[in-house]
């Protein structure tokens, strides 16, 4: 199958191509740009380079949080209208669960967490097993000393992913170490050969439907609200 795999949820714009579980190509911006206006050249180039036709794309899948709320509706909005113009199937994956493809490594807690703003991470965790990908905790919004208390609960070593800097800053216990760089944050592949394992040919024709996984209210929501209720 091939598909083409979106993932705008955090400041890095990746995306890529890859046929069955073979990555044919990945392209990956971390330079500041907004992702309205690097995606769509990203994409542009990805097929030129490779001269792949858009017919001959069969899944789109993209990042569906958490992460950035502008982001992650960027990404879903050009997943969504390119599924529609190109009449293939859309397929959406939780970030974090993506990010624990970047490691496929039995004998590892991995805990992927992203900043989730005021001191707060959104975390989840996962182990491979036999070469399958088990949740061990849901994806939670929770505090630096609680990440690490959630880690601590599986008794075995791990392997911290994503936006962690801040989570590893004051030192980590000897159990728990931080992931290589270029395997620290998300990949449109990993996105791509997450959304293969799930798959599901008959869900995944509808285009249209999908909500960005926020967990928690936007800023802009809860600046609302306070004033509203102030007046």
């Amino acid at each position: 199958m091939l598909t083409l795999a979106i993932d705008t949820a955090t400041k890095v714009c990746t995306i890529a191509l890859c046929r069955d579980k073979e990555i044919l190509a990945e392209y990956t911006i971390n330079m500041g740009m907004t992702h309205s206006e690097g995606l769509l050249p990203q994409l542009d180039q990805l097929l030129q380079l490779t001269g792949v036709q858009k017919q001959d794309i069969e899944l789109l899948a993209v990042s569906m949080g958490p992460g950035s709320f502008t982001g992650l509706r960027i990404g879903l909005a050009t997943a969504e209208a390119m599924a529609y113009s190109w009449q293939c199937c859309l397929h959406g994956v939780d970030t974090l669960k993506a990010m624990a493809y970047n490691i496929q490594l039995e004998g590892r807690v991995l805990s992927p967490v992203l900043d989730a703003q005021k001191g707060n991470f959104y975390q989840a965790l996962y182990e491979w097993r036999n070469g399958e990908l088990v949740e061990l905790a849901p994806v939670e919004v929770v505090s630096a000393e609680k990440a690490l208390e959630r880690i601590a609960l599986q008794g075995t070593p791990a392997l911290l992913l994503g936006e962690c800097g801040k989570l590893a800053k004051n030192g980590l216990p000897d159990f728990i170490s931080v992931a290589p760089e270029a395997l620290r944050m998300p990949k449109g592949s990993s996105v791509a050969l997450a959304a293969l394992a799930e798959f599901d040919a008959e869900n995944d024709k509808k285009i249209f439907g999908l909500e960005p996984y926020y967990i928690r209210r936007s800023e802009a929501e809860e600046l609302w609200e306070k004033k509203h209720k102030q007046q």
